[in-house]
């Protein structure tokens, strides 16, 4: 099969997206909270995904781990949904931090879980 690289590229970027959002999540809780880190330690395996598909002909298995770790994250992010739509409508949440935290990785797992099964339904 023909290498296109688009899913561990975008692995790399949501890793590095994620690994952003957990430290200035932690930080902005004024390091009162590790769990705020959860984002960042998805973000550095997703992003270690991506550059073995990059750098090796396991680009495959990159994928695979890709989608498998972002279908965790993704599943793991869906409990604070309706804190994000409460934020979206402008109503006061108790955690704020970590509803946008949790809305950043829901995005950026979705979209890594999308691209892995189109990259799978293209073999």
């Amino acid at each position: 099969m023909e290498r296109t690289e688009t899913v561990p590229m975008l692995s790399v970027a949501g890793g590095g997206v994620l690994v952003a959002t957990g430290v200035v999540a932690y930080v902005i809780t004024d390091f009162a909270s590790v769990t705020a880190l959860i984002p960042a330690v998805f973000g550095v395996i997703l992003a270690l995904a991506g550059i073995v598909g990059l750098r090796t002909d396991r680009e495959r298995e990159s994928v695979y781990a890709t989608a498998v770790v972002a279908v965790v994250g993704a599943l793991g992010s869906t409990r604070g949904v309706p804190d994000k739509i409460s934020l979206l409508r402008g109503e006061p949440v108790e955690t704020p931090v970590a509803a946008v935290s949790q809305g950043v990785m829901l995005g950026v797992c979705v979209v890594l879980v999308v691209a892995a099964v189109w990259y799978v339904v293209k073999e």
